[in-house]
Order: C-alpha cells, then sequence, then structure tokens
C-alpha cells in the first residue's frame, strides 16, 4: 500500500465523527434509563463493529466498486426480495432479516448500495449537462429497490432513496429545463401518491398538518417532542433529568426521537453542539466530494455525504414538526445496527476517497 495514503487521513472529519458518536451514546445512556433496556451498551458494540468495517472501506482501492456496480445491484434487489418471503414482521412492517445474532434491515444498507451504482453511472457517462433521456436508465435502476421498500412498508426510507438519488442527479448538473419538468410531473403525481398510501400513512401526514387533531392518539408523539424539545430552553434539564422522556410522556426515546431527549436534557445550547459537529463532519464529507481528481470518487463521496445529511435533516425537522413522522433514523445517535453501520462503513468510502485522491489525475 503507497504510505502517501496516510497522509490524506482527514482527521478533523474523524474527530467531528468520534464526537458525534460519544454524544450519541451519552444519549442513549440516558435514553436507556427510561427505556429499562441498556441499550447504549449495545450500541457500542455496533460503533466498534461498524469502526472496523470502516477500516476495511478504506484499505482498498475504491475504484473497483465501479466494476462491480452491476453485482451489487443484483445483491441489493436480491437481499430486498428475502426480506419479502424471509423477512422478520415487527408492529406490521416486514423490513428485517434474522441473522440469529443480528437483526438485519436491508433497506439500510440498500441506501449506501445503491449510492454506489447511480454514483458509478453517473460517472460513466461523461456529460456536461444530463437530459429527461438520460435518465431513463438509473430511474429503472431505483424504482425496483424503491417499490420493494414501499411494499415492506417503509415509506421514510423509499422516500429517502429518491431523495438521495435526486441530490446525485443535481450534482451531475441536470438540465435546467428537465428539472422544471421533474418538477411539475412530481407535483402532479401528489395526487396518485396520496391514493396510494396506507391509512396509517395518510394518518400521519394529517397529524403533522395538525397534531391537536388527535393529541392523545396519533399526535401524541410529535407534541410530546416539541414540548421535549422547547422545555431544554437554553442548557436543558441535565442529564437524565427529562421529565418528558424519564417519565415516560415520550415514546421512542432510544430510536425516532432521540433528538427530543437530548434538547431537553441539555437545551438549545446541546443542540447547537449535536448539530455542529454534524455541519463539521458533512462540510468536510463535501470537501472531499469537490476536491477529488477522480469523476466517480467525486460522485460517491457526494451521494453517501447526500444520503448522512437528508437523514440528519429529516430526522431533526420530524421531531420538531416540521416533517411527517417517518421513521428516518438520526444517524449514529439513534439506536439501530443496521444504521450504524451503514452510516460507518459509508464513512470509511469517503475516508478512502480522500486518501487516494492525490494518486488519481480524474
Amino acid at each position: 500500500m503507497d504510505k502517501r495514503i496516510f497522509k490524506e487521513i482527514d482527521y478533523i472529519l474523524l474527530l467531528s465523527l468520534l464526537l458525534i458518536m460519544t454524544l450519541g451514546f451519552i444519549n442513549l445512556w440516558s435514553a436507556s434509563v427510561a427505556a429499562g433496556y441498556p441499550f447504549q451498551w449495545k450500541q457500542l458494540q455496533w460503533y466498534v463493529a461498524g469502526t472496523i468495517l470502516m477500516v476495511g472501506a478504506m484499505s482498498f482501492d475504491y475504484r473497483e466498486l465501479s466494476k462491480y456496480s452491476v453485482h451489487l445491484y443484483i445483491f441489493t434487489v436480491v437481499l430486498l426480495l428475502l426480506v419479502i418471503f424471509i423477512g422478520k414482521s415487527v408492529s406490521g412492517s416486514q423490513r428485517w432479516i434474522s441473522l440469529g445474532f443480528f437483526n438485519l434491515q436491508p433497506s439500510e444498507l440498500a441506501k449506501l448500495l445503491l449510492a454506489i451504482v447511480i454514483s458509478s453511472y453517473f460517472a460513466q457517462e461523461e456529460k456536461e449537462q444530463f437530459g429527461l433521456r438520460d435518465l431513463v436508465k438509473p430511474t429503472l435502476l431505483i424504482a425496483v429497490p424503491f417499490l420493494l421498500i414501499f411494499k415492506q412498508p417503509d415509506l421514510g426510507t423509499a422516500l429517502l432513496i429518491l431523495i438521495i438519488y435526486g441530490s446525485i442527479v443535481l450534482f451531475a448538473r441536470l438540465k435546467w429545463s428537465s428539472f422544471l419538468i421533474i418538477l411539475g410531473a412530481g407535483l402532479c403525481a401528489f395526487p396518485l401518491a396520496w391514493k396510494i398510501m396506507r391509512p396509517y400513512q395518510r394518518k400521519r401526514v394529517e397529524i403533522f398538518l395538525n397534531p391537536d387533531a388527535d393529541p392523545y392518539g396519533a399526535g401524541w408523539h410529535v407534541i410530546q417532542s416539541k414540548i421535549a424539545v422547547g422545555s431544554g430552553q437554553l442548557f436543558g434539564k441535565g442529564f437524565m433529568k427529562g421529565t418528558q422522556a424519564q417519565l415516560n410522556f415520550l415514546p421512542e426515546v432510544h430510536t425516532d426521537f432521540a433528538f427530543s431527549i437530548w434538547s431537553e436534557e441539555w437545551g438549545f445550547v446541546g443542540a447547537v453542539l449535536l448539530i455542529g459537529a454534524y455541519f463539521v463532519f458533512l462540510l468536510r464529507c463535501l470537501n472531499i466530494a469537490q476536491n477529488t481528481r477522480d469523476r466517480f470518487g467525486s460522485f460517491l463521496a457526494f451521494g453517501i455525504t447526500a444520503m448522512i445529511f437528508w437523514q440528519m435533516l429529516i430526522n431533526i425537522c420530524m421531531v420538531l414538526g416540521l416533517l411527517p413522522v417517518v421513521g428516518i433514523p438520526l444517524p449514529l445517535v439513534s439506536y439501530g445496527g443496521s444504521s450504524v453501520i451503514t452510516t460507518l462503513l459509508g464513512t470509511g468510502l469517503i475516508l478512502n476517497v480522500r486518501m487516494r485522491r492525490s494518486l488519481f489525475q480524474g
């Protein structure tokens, strides 16, 4: 291995990543007390396993992934098909495959794999701008896993895959005329989307628009979340002293509403610290995407960055009542092995791109 690559490791990115995981562990400690289960120790195992995989993702020439993009796509589809046939059902959703020691959520891994596949496609199509005809093939590629994930049902992750895809398309420089046509088509498709949504999914949208319509039912989560965030004020109530979480007014504090308990206990200052850590992390990732000399590496780094950014933004907006509750985890803070491992694998690939950028001339 060329020793020059070790000089290219982004240590600021690594420090911000470590800070996010540290804050996430502290938050899960408090959430575990509220939930009555030691989630933080299980999460620590995922941190360690994910870090090992992250180092592994840094140790090879990432350009090899482009050569196997077809294989990665087939693997993704097969994995999602397995969910239909042998998937584990929890609370009416069939999203997991039991591996004995670990319940794998293939839709989480699919986000990363599809980012690699789509990045490979646009990297190989060396054009200054892309039109509608250029999007036919990648859109069809995305459509299959989108429908399989939607069927689970997992509307949040399915929409997130579309958002990641759209971000990569914009990064590839979409023609303005094509952008306006897609935007118009998307707006016209809303009535159809509403029609095919399941009743509970429609209910989430209705509650988002008016949580007070069912304050003790479907609107309970959002209302309690907003109370938790607001009651933290400037410096918060203190570690393990958040009443909304510790008195079980706020559900799912270890997953969907992790940011709510963090804001209640650490206040506005704590929220700024966590968001600031994400900001530094994402800014370093974007810097890598912008400055790499390899076209595939640039698309790959940007696609993974988009994946992490949109998860963070959607989750925080969700708990603040700015978006419907769709079950998107807060990266490295919400409890979940599949999410942690996927995020750290993706980070390893971004670091991989950074480490080798001086070796490639484009």
